[in-house]
């Protein structure tokens, strides 16, 4: 146990350090390089300093709306840098800021170009190795889509974080389901056509809304835990990537208000883009679904329902982890947790090959 006098030095230590030299977060991007570039694209390859790069390439995917520093929230408790200190080829899609100008993309756009065109150069940069994405919230449900629709990519597996597929098993959004239905699904729809989508402080703000209990204990919390650096620097790192949301595309937002909110499509298994139909059955690639135990946006339900639809898939692992819709992903609680089950099946794989 700590002492009083070393807890009280390390509250004093963390203060200075707040109060200061502006946190005690250590905020630094993990070093990387550009490969590739194109609309809503930016590709980068993690380096690596003193481990030598082993096994496939690994892609993470994130989702619209949040940035691409979810999976690099900060060092000690990152996934990127977990990947690359364990020697493992990674790289990260980040799709940028999302311009007024964008409104007009659809879904079509991220599942026909943006990702594929990732996948694609991700192996090519990687000596032609099939490419294992591991993806988070709407991320996981692109990559699956993707991979359902053109199984020629070189896909090696799907790891999906978070990614809610039954909509009706989301407790927040169960009140305003009656009022959607009354007005045949166009509460919304004025309000983002006019907008352009939905913009990024209205993104941030419901998502700290779903874990309002949180901000309001929060000063609270920190006054309790003043002399634990770790506790503090993650919650410096969450309020970042809370302030830095992005915007999403008006008609990408429609699409995912009307095809999976309003009627549940993806519950069922399929996705119909303007007479496309999508069907989840189609995967065919190992996949490995970790729903967050405390997951409001994403709760177990919601996620869990995949199993049942990739019966198309050669495995899909089902697993639980500590934390929230962020936390399940990059929590402290993470590291011991999701990040263990990645680690697991990526090795799996590759014993396979």
């Amino acid at each position: 146990m700590v002492s009083p006098p070393a807890r009280l030095a390390a509250a004093a230590s963390n203060v200075v350090g707040k109060v200061l030299h502006g946190g005690v977060a250590d905020l630094r991007p993990m070093p990387r390089v550009l490969v590739d570039q194109g609309p809503n694209r930016s590709l980068y390859r993690m380096t690596h300093s003193s481990r030598p790069v082993s096994g496939p390439p690994v892609l993470l995917v994130p989702p619209l709306a949040a940035p691409a520093i979810c999976f690099d929230l900060r060092r000690g408790c990152s996934l990127i840098e977990h990947l690359v200190e364990g020697g493992r080829n990674a790289y990260l899609v980040d799709y940028g800021m999302v311009a007024f100008s964008d409104r007009r993309l659809g879904i079509e756009h991220w599942i026909d170009e943006v990702l594929p065109r990732a996948i694609r150069k991700v192996s090519q940069d990687a000596g032609g190795q099939d490419v294992h994405l591991v993806s988070w919230s709407l991320g996981g449900i692109f990559s699956l889509l993707v991979n359902a629709d053109q199984p020629d990519l070189p896909i090696a597996s799907i790891t999906a974080i978070g990614s809610p597929v039954d909509f009706t098993a989301i407790p927040i959004v169960a009140p305003f389901r009656p009022l959607v239905d009354l007005t045949n699904g166009h509460l919304l729809t004025p309000i983002y056509r006019a907008f352009g989508g939905a913009p990024s402080y209205l993104v941030s703000r419901v998502f700290r809304a779903t874990g309002i209990s949180k901000e309001i204990t929060k000063p609270i919390a920190i006054l309790k835990n003043l002399d634990d650096r770790d506790y503090l620097a993650q919650i410096e790192a969450v309020d970042h990537f809370m302030s830095n949301m992005y915007a999403y595309p008006g008609r990408t937002f429609g699409q995912l208000y009307h095809r999976l909110f309003r009627t549940n499509d993806l519950a069922e298994g399929k996705v119909d883009l303007n007479g496309r139909i999508i069907s989840l059955s189609s995967v065919r690639v190992p996949t490995l679904v970790v729903a967050g135990e405390n997951d409001t946006i994403a709760p177990r339900p919601s996620v869990e329902r995949v199993v049942e639809l990739l019966d198309g898939a050669p495995e899909v692992r089902f697993k639980t982890a500590p934390g929230g819709h962020l936390g399940v992903l990059t929590g402290r609680k993470a590291r011991g947790t999701t990040w263990r089950y990645l680690d697991e099946f990526l090795d799996d794989q590759a014993s396979a090959d």
